[in-house]
């Protein structure tokens, strides 16, 4: 759900490349979020083979919840961790983070292509 609250309707296929899931459990899990009333389904505009997931309202009343959870999260595991270390750390996940992103823009391109 951060993903999609963050990054906004997303094809199934991205999502799945993005959280590091196969598509069978992606579909399954995108299957549970629409049962719920999380997520939307639709047929991409542009691709007919392809799915957009989009985050609902009703998903929109747990974010602040999760991003309570994620943070206590955060900082249970980041306690025992020297200020050094924290912002070494994040460091690190912030080259990680860019270049999953550079790899998903690279994919995105090829697609395009």
């Amino acid at each position: 759900m951060m993903q999609l609250w963050e990054g906004g309707p997303q094809r199934q296929a991205d999502l799945a490349k993005i959280l590091g899931t196969d598509a069978a459990t992606m579909t399954r899990t995108v299957r549970r979020l629409e049962r719920g009333g999380f997520v939307r389904k639709s047929p991409s505009p542009t691709d007919k083979r392809s799915t957009i997931i989009e985050a609902t309202p009703a998903s929109m009343n747990l974010r602040d919840e999760v991003r309570r959870v994620w943070e206590a999260l955060e900082e249970s595991v980041s306690n025992s961790l020297s200020t050094q270390d924290r912002d070494l750390a994040l460091t690190l996940l912030e080259r990680m983070e860019l270049g999953l992103e550079a790899s998903l823009a690279q994919d995105t391109h090829r697609r395009s292509a």
